[in-house]
């Protein structure tokens, strides 16, 4: 919801195996207090290749299918990642399982506005010292302990002072 008072912004990897781990977990805590919190989606493609996947993705945005590739992504990583580098040629192959049309998203993802995001979460990821993915942040406090139940309190914390009762 646009109108939450709880921001969740989460530095990912497509290619970040924790990333993919932490998915389930969001939707868990959003589902958990619908309307109350705003889920941000930044990069950081600390992955060799990568940015080639977040081009994708952002191109998947424009056909309207983004969580769905996000999670296809995240769901087949060993089907496109070797010893922690992007196979982008097994990525094409699995795009029509969420119905995108992979030629549009080969143009697409070209667009020099996809770079600019690219640039602008990997400048704001080292400003904000990100050096690993996931990275959280729960109103501009970061995850600190790393782990699922730190988050956890920390979301349960900013719902209750956002939203007492």
């Amino acid at each position: 919801s646009d109108d939450a008072k709880v921001y969740i912004v989460k530095f990912t990897d497509p290619a970040c195996e924790t990333c993919a781990s932490f998915s389930p977990f969001i939707k868990q805590a959003m589902g958990a207090f619908p309307g109350q919190i705003k889920f941000v989606i930044r990069y950081a493609p600390f992955h060799e290749g990568a940015d080639g996947a977040v081009r994708i993705l952002e191109a998947a945005k424009k056909q309207g299918k983004f969580w769905e590739t996000l999670e296809l992504l995240y769901r087949r990583q060993a089907t496109w990642t070797q010893h922690h580098r992007v196979r982008i040629d097994k990525i094409w192959p699995l795009l029509p399982e969420v119905g995108l049309d992979v030629e549009r998203v080969k143009v697409d993802m070209k667009d020099p506005r996809i770079a600019a995001i690219i640039e602008q979460d990997l400048a704001d990821a080292e400003a904000l010292g990100v050096r690993k993915t996931p990275s959280f942040f729960v109103n501009g406090k970061p995850l600190e302990p790393f782990g699922a139940r730190p988050l956890a309190a920390l979301i349960k914390a900013e719902i209750r002072e956002q939203y007492p009762e």
